[in-house]
């Protein structure tokens, strides 16, 4: 992985880097076989997105795969979360992705601003637009929260122009919630299966469908944290798990 400083201002900077061979082949793979085997949880099935019938992702991931809820904590990704966020983040939720050749999907432009709450149901001065999804309540952040806010996305598979991958603007992270009008200067995000991408929420972005021929699959882990463990007006996240203290001499190995 790159030096955390310079990993710190490419996001800074571009709202986005992508940190090279953050955990092994070995790894990867006991980590997509452990999702493979928890989501024939009952707790996984109830969170299933499914189109025509075929699962295409999942929420609430840190209540079905114990694996996700410190499968980050390696020392590399610890140092530019407490860079980044500050000591006092800690991780809020967790998304799965599995983009298939036999079920392929994409996603329109848009920005990440919804953040998972233990209820929607009270007074909302900065909070705004309450659902539920999965059973959970979710909000829309305001956009000061956002920009305490960092998404690490551990690729399971490599990502290649063929398995619609992650598009991004560049720097949109600085724009506000209201997307732009020119996307010409969008970018791929492509990497190899052990690669993390970090990237800021407010990152405007898109995914588009699979190539017809190919035979990738392109599955995904969706990590979303936060710097503040408090909200205001009341609000509570509805996960956090605290940021642990970086162990000296560990390897970024998957336990």
């Amino acid at each position: 992985m790159q030096p955390v400083d310079e990993c710190a201002d490419q996001i800074d900077t571009q709202g986005y880097v992508v940190c090279s061979c953050v955990f092994s082949p070995q790894g990867v793979g006991e980590l997509a076989a452990r999702i493979e085997r928890d989501l024939s949880s009952h707790e996984a099935k109830a969170s299933l997105l499914q189109r025509e019938g075929v699962a295409v992702a999942a929420r609430n991931v840190l209540d079905w795969c114990p694996a996700a809820r410190d499968c980050w904590q390696v020392p590399e990704l610890l140092a530019l979360l407490n860079n980044i966020l500050g000591p006092r983040c800690g991780l809020v939720r967790a998304l799965y992705f599995d983009k298939t050749p036999e079920k392929s999907w994409a996603l329109p432009w848009h920005r990440d601003m919804t953040i998972a709450v233990r209820s929607s149901d009270l007074p909302r001065r900065v909070f705004s637009k309450p659902t539920h999804k999965a059973g959970v309540a979710h909000v829309e952040a305001p956009e000061e929260l956002l920009r305490q806010m960092l998404t690490l996305r551990l690729f399971l598979d490599d990502v290649t122009l063929e398995n619609g991958p992650l598009v991004v603007l560049p720097g949109s992270h600085r724009m506000g919630k209201p997307l732009p009008d020119d996307f010409a200067q969008s970018k791929p995000v492509l990497g190899k299966a052990g690669d993390v991408l970090a990237m800021r929420p407010l990152l405007a972005h898109t995914s588009g469908h699979s190539s017809a021929e190919t035979r990738l699959r392109r599955r995904t882990i969706h990590l979303e944290f936060a710097g503040v463990p408090d909200l205001p007006d009341g609000y509570q996240w509805h996960w956090f798990w605290p940021l642990p203290a970086v162990p000296r001499g560990a390897k970024a190995e998957l336990s």
